[in-house]
């Protein structure tokens, strides 16, 4: 055993991976070495690699503060993982995050997006860019808004997204942006005060500030707000039963706005993103992209459906008919979704769109941030409308699961 552990280090060194203090790495036997020698990569003192789906990229780095474990992750060129336990996500070009991490399956960093100690990640996504602070809890959201590294969408210490409920139904992810704007990366960008935190499911517009020590439980679907609170607000005790029936419409809502994004996403992915493959976002990375999304969408759909089973099921038992019919529509809303991810999939993006990214690719080459910040304006808002309609699409058909569901007017950008 211990001699194989010592062979597969001495092959992945002749490969030309620098690996320090090789007495303490441990390389799964199922890893592929040839999906981890890639030029300059760098592997600390105990670092800990598994699983057949994990990649390195050119340049990455991993464990330089303290030991890594890494379990079936795909990283892009350029991605530094200073410490922590990252499982089931993928990393693109110049992704980083310091040690303390904990970062589980579904969850997707964009080029550029990094992340400060001690952070906890899962089903979350993060467009170029985005930018997290120490110590935050950050699972179940999609975050995008900025234009550069400079002038980015940001989380600050101490945060934390409340996604979970006493009903048990994780209904609760939460959109900061939103993805047929968010992809052009010429938005606003978002701020979330430090010592603050977010009562899942939420939306926050573009250009939204939420003030330092504010627990934020309302949607802000107005651009460019300022948004301030806690501290001094009064406390008071007052009976619960548990069932929260009155938030069943704008939770239902969010939700079905939330996988409507990552629908539109994954169209992106699949129309405009595939076109970037090359040396920087290599074939094997970008299947990665499309195997998480889908798994983040998977997750999403089914917490709908249970969320419908479970406040359906409490609805009974508190004699609210309205309430008690959701547990009805758990299937239908199941099926009516995988019944659009189908069609949506099938549908193809605007030729202006597709010209001028073949354009750019053209002029620039596979500059994903480059090419598509460098759109013209025409393009950039035939491609946000695409996606626009995408989205709601899906809300339209979703009103009719769902009569408590606003068909029209609530996605509007």
């Amino acid at each position: 055993m211990e001699r194989e552990r010592i062979e597969r280090l001495q092959a992945l060194t002749a490969m030309g991976v620098e690996i320090r203090c090789p007495q303490s790495v441990y390389i799964g036997p199922e890893v592929d070495l040839q999906r981890l020698a890639a030029e300059g990569v760098v592997i600390h003192g105990g670092c800990r690699i598994s699983g057949r789906d994990t990649l390195l990229s050119e340049r990455v780095e991993l464990g330089r503060e303290a030991p890594v474990t890494l379990e079936n992750c795909r990283l892009g060129p350029d991605v530094k993982l200073d410490g922590g336990y990252f499982s089931g996500a993928v990393f693109l070009e110049g992704a980083a995050m310091q040690s303390g991490a904990h970062v589980r399956a579904g969850t997707i960093l964009e080029e550029g997006a990094r992340c400060a100690h001690n952070v906890a990640l899962k089903q979350t996504v993060l467009f170029p860019f985005v930018t997290l602070g120490s110590l935050i809890n950050f699972c179940d959201c999609l975050m995008a808004g900025g234009t550069s590294a400079r002038d980015h969408s940001e989380v600050g210490s101490s945060y934390i997204h409340f996604n979970y409920t006493p009903n048990q139904d994780k209904a609760t992810p939460s959109l900061l942006g939103d993805v047929p704007h968010g992809v052009m990366l010429d938005q606003a960008p978002i701020f979330l005060g430090g010592q603050g935190g977010l009562v899942g499911p939420r939306r926050i517009a573009f250009g939204t500030v939420i003030a330092a020590g504010t627990i934020c439980r309302r949607d802000e679907l107005r651009p460019g707000r300022l948004i301030v609170g806690g501290g001094g607000r009064r406390q008071a005790s007052l009976p619960f039963d548990g069932a929260g029936l009155g938030r069943i419409a704008p939770t239902l809502t969010n939700n079905i706005v939330y996988i409507a994004n990552l629908l539109a996403l994954r169209q992106w992915y699949r129309c405009v993103r595939r076109l970037f493959i090359g040396r920087r976002l290599p074939e094997r990375l970008y299947a990665g992209l499309e195997a998480n999304l889908d798994a983040v969408i998977d997750e999403r759909i089914d917490r709908l459906s249970a969320f419908c089973r479970i406040m359906g099921s409490l609805g009974e038992k508190n004699g609210d008919g309205t309430a008690g019919r959701l547990a009805g529509r758990a299937d239908a809303a199941r099926d009516a979704m995988q019944s659009l991810r189908r069609r949506i999939a099938e549908t193809a993006p605007p030729r202006l769109l597709l010209e001028g990214i073949e354009s750019g690719i053209e002029g620039q080459g596979r500059d994903y941030l480059g090419v598509v910040q460098g759109l013209d304006r025409k393009v950039r808002i035939t491609g946000t409308r695409w996606l626009q309609r995408i989205v709601d699409g899906v809300l339209s058909e979703m009103a009719a699961v769902f009569p408590e569901v606003p068909g029209k007017g609530v996605t509007d950008g």
